[in-house]
């Protein structure tokens, strides 16, 4: 069997921020900016994706598909612009839906996967 590697591990919530698996690497709760505007909340979101891909030597056009968290989904319209902005052309796969947040001032969180090849 492959090996799973997990790090970023909390204990407290029981969730892995980043698994690398194979070929791919799923990684979870990339948040950032909370408190402050949608459009600062999503590029936070986005920078928090990408250090947690620095770590595995990847980048953001290494991502394949996102889950795009909204507080309210009429925000989605920003959503296009910061990932021309942020991705080079090398557009994921995704897809955006609207939930409640456990804490106040979060407006957006990202969860992605990635594909990392025969690095």
């Amino acid at each position: 069997m492959k090996e799973i590697k997990r790090t970023e591990i909390s204990d407290e919530w029981a969730y892995s921020g980043i698994v690398e698996t194979g070929d791919f690497v799923f990684i979870s709760y990339c948040m950032g900016n909370e408190e402050q505007s949608i459009e600062n909340q999503i590029n936070g979101a986005f920078a928090i994706l990408g250090k947690r891909l620095e770590l595995i030597n990847l980048n953001l056009e290494s991502v394949v598909k996102m889950d795009c968290l909204f507080k309210d989904i009429m925000d989605i319209h920003l959503l296009g612009k910061i990932i021309k902005e942020r991705f080079n052309g090398k557009y994921p796969a995704r897809k955006a839906f609207e939930t409640k947040f456990l804490r106040d001032g979060i407006l957006f969180q990202v969860d992605a996967i990635a594909f990392k090849g025969s690095q």
